[in-house]
């Protein structure tokens, strides 16, 4: 009964999108691991690696359309979600680490050790095993979504109040990490990981591992998103996006539809942390910063926001943009993210693919409109060619 919800909530584009998805995850990895670096197809493991970032930036985007795209609710706090999830998973790589750190204590991670802690806190317990883990990614960012949610949503808090207030929670959770005494790190954060699993985290077979379930969580949420926003749940939101007065007068809950949304991109965002963080080695308070939420509104922006797709390639562009901009010219990045989101905002207001979406669809509803009036002129040709003239009356 799911799968055939699932599967019959989904369109011509979307499918081709997690088709090309699961391809890329089968092909990157054995062009990577089975073809010769000396060959033209090779795919380097540091590129397959930082395309692999990418594709958990584009889940962090999917997730955030899922509620500025199909609910109007412009959260300036993601990124919150997305450090939350990556550390649950930093939580879970330290724990392997074991006796290997540099203090070779294999009951305390060596910042815990180095700030003088006697026993570990009560918070890391669970996480030397992967299933505590995998559950803490959904459940932790998953609670703090509903409970903010559930404070917010039932005040009737919209807007960009809404927005600020999100962005207050994740900054207020920047600050919390910076302290020593929570018990992650501090500035420093986690890193040092050695093994995922029981495997190398350094390892080929890893890093190609890591890529392929990126692509894959990453084809997943499209389509569990998908399934969300053509259901009659989803007309619901599109509702409460463009006139939540009515809805609300129609006898609909607005606050719980609202939480929901918000709790399952909460989710999604957290699984997006738990993979970036293997990838790139570490996980700091740096992730909870304001601006990393902002970044997340300019690629769906760009992309074309209420798309599902659009926000997946326009993080994908963007950042791999980023990468060139940042290697070539550092002190100008920021200036051409800042003029691509003015550029973005006044000619594409509907990004990359809802600008190309328009497009195709203003042409064809031309041309059906050239068909519909074509036709009856010919039916009406015929009828009066098979009428007979009728005779003129005598006088």
């Amino acid at each position: 009964m799911i799968s055939a919800f699932v599967f019959k909530s989904l369109d011509r584009n979307v499918s081709l999108c997690i088709a090309i998805l699961l391809a890329i995850a089968c092909l990157v990895p054995a062009l990577n691991l089975l073809v010769p670096a000396d060959n033209l197809f090779h795919i380097p493991t540091y590129a397959m690696s930082l395309f692999g970032k990418y594709l958990t930036y584009a889940l962090l985007a999917l997730a955030l359309d899922l509620v500025w795209g199909f609910c109007g609710i412009l959260s300036l706090g993601h990124a919150a979600f997305f450090a939350l999830g990556g550390y649950v998973m930093g939580m879970y790589l330290v724990r392997q680490i074991g006796a290997r750190g540099v203090y070779g204590n294999p009951n305390l991670p060596d910042f815990m050790v180095f700030l003088n802690w006697k026993e570990m806190p009560w918070y890391w317990y669970g996480f030397d095993h992967f299933w505590f883990a995998a559950i803490m990614i959904f459940a932790v960012p998953g609670i703090l979504a509903f409970v903010f949610g559930w404070l917010a949503f039932r005040s009737r808090v919209t807007g960009v109040y809404l927005s600020i207030i999100t962005q207050a929670m994740t900054y207020a959770l920047l600050l919390a990490f910076f302290r020593n005494e929570m018990g992650f790190g501090g500035n420093n954060g986690l890193t040092d990981f050695k093994d995922l699993l029981g495997f190398n985290i350094q390892s080929q077979g890893m890093r190609a591992s890591l890529f392929a379930a990126s692509a894959f969580a990453l084809a997943v949420a499209l389509l569990i998103s998908s399934a969300i926003v053509r259901s009659k749940f989803g007309k619901v939101l599109v509702g409460l996006r463009d006139a939540e007065s009515r809805t609300r007068f129609l006898g609909y809950r607005p606050e719980n539809y609202k939480l929901v949304t918000f709790t399952i991109s909460a989710m999604m965002a957290g699984v997006a942390g738990a993979l970036y963080v293997p990838q790139v080695g570490i996980i700091n308070p740096g992730e909870f910063a304001p601006a990393n939420s902002i970044e997340v509104v300019i690629w769906t922006a760009v992309g074309g926001r209420g798309t599902l797709i659009g926000p997946i390639i326009g993080a994908t562009l963007v950042n791999f943009g980023k990468s060139i901009f940042t290697a070539q010219f550092p002190e100008i990045w920021l200036f051409a993210l800042g003029a691509l989101f003015v550029a973005t905002t006044l000619f594409l207001p509907k990004g990359i693919v809802g600008t190309i979406q328009q497009i195709l669809k203003s042409r064809n509803d031309e041309t059906r409109a050239l068909s519909f009036n074509r036709l009856p002129k010919a039916k009406n040709a015929e009828k009066n060619a098979d009428i007979p003239a009728e005779p003129l009356a005598a006088e």
